[in-house]
């Protein structure tokens, strides 16, 4: 399926780029696979660098990126370096954006921007979805292994280190690994051990796909003056139960980086509290007016990396930064602030 929709990007990419400019093709030149990109699409007085990709996932999209780019940089006459792929994601938009690299995809949207050019098409639908779960390099139990390396970015760690602070066996860990190394997001090093290669890439990948909803989530509401109380409270009881938790959402943000105050206090644990822990603690579930949620995590590994900050079990700032994609209240706003402080290839 990938190698039939690459073909048709190459085939279709001179022809949109024609129609979107106005550009008859008696006027447009191509140079198929040159060495280092796809195509090389000359259309009247603009010349584009073409990267094609199956996918618009942050993996390949970022790869793409980089390797338009860079052949861009390498020719004398100005070129546009672009992204084609058959439908692209909001962070394949922003990773673009973010490298001033033009896009395009086989479901009409486009965004081509270069001296004298200025095109921008969006919120044509996706006509390439497909059925069935596709598998995922951040199903629940691979995610083990990106979460590992982006903990600690700046560590070379063997497969067999992997394997065993992951928890998975090592040829399933072998497996994770060959993948996000064919993507580029990882390398090795000389003497064969494991490392990120692109940091931004990796993590816009994993949040990509990343879904909340996938935990099972027990929403309720304890009576406190303030949520910090709630939080405190909670963290109490499910210390004194000896169960274990973490902090996470605008709960967690605010315990790593000061992030502005929360109402909603979200909070990991490893297996739902008895009746007589949450009597203590006050819980009462309801589905309106809740300002708890107790979530038992699809995956232990959400819990890798935890501390106490405040005197407060949190998530690891990785984790909490996952989680608080499509949460309520200001949770885009912390997650940026989260991802600008603390998210860094040098002191993640």
């Amino acid at each position: 399926m990938n190698r039939v929709l690459h073909q048709r990007l190459e085939a279709e990419v001179p022809k949109r780029l024609a129609e979107l400019l106005a550009v008859p093709m008696s006027r447009v030149k191509v140079q198929r696979q040159p060495d280092g990109v796809d195509l090389l699409v000359v259309v009247g007085d603009f010349n584009f660098v073409v990267e094609c990709k199956a996918k618009g996932e942050a993996a390949s999209v970022a790869m793409a990126v980089r390797s338009a780019k860079e052949f861009a940089g390498r020719l004398k006459k100005k070129s546009i370096p672009l992204v084609a792929v058959s439908f692209m994601g909001e962070v394949g938009k922003r990773l673009c954006e973010e490298a001033a690299v033009g896009w395009l995809d086989l479901s009409g949207n486009a965004h081509l921007v270069g001296p004298g050019l200025r095109v921008n098409i969006e919120g044509k639908p996706n006509q390439f979805k497909q059925s069935g779960r596709p598998r995922s390099l951040f199903a629940p139990k691979s995610s083990r292994i990106a979460r590992c390396l982006l903990i600690e970015p700046a560590r070379a760690f063997s497969q067999r280190e992997l394997a065993k602070i992951s928890g998975l066996d090592e040829g399933f860990t072998s497996r994770i690994v060959r993948q996000l190394e064919e993507q580029q997001l990882v390398s090795r090093d000389s003497a064969g051990a494991v490392k990120v290669a692109a940091f931004n890439a990796l993590l816009d990948a994993w949040r990509e796909v990343y879904d909340f909803s996938k935990h099972h989530i027990v929403r309720g509401h304890i009576a406190a003056r303030s949520s910090d109380e709630v939080l405190r409270r909670v963290s109490a009881q499910l210390k004194r139960g000896k169960l274990e938790h973490a902090a996470t959402g605008l709960a967690g943000a605010w315990l790593c980086s000061g992030f502005a105050g929360f109402r909603l206090v979200v909070v990991y644990v490893a297996e739902m509290p008895g009746k007589e822990v949450c009597q203590e603690m006050g819980f009462h579930e309801m589905e309106r007016g809740e300002n708890i949620w107790l979530v038992q995590p699809n995956d232990a590994g959400v819990f890798h990396g935890s501390a106490e900050r405040e005197g407060i079990a949190c998530a690891h700032p990785m984790q909490v930064y996952l989680d608080l994609k499509n949460h309520p209240e200001r949770s885009a706003e912390a997650a940026e602030e989260l991802r600008k402080k603390l998210l860094k290839p040098s002191h993640a």
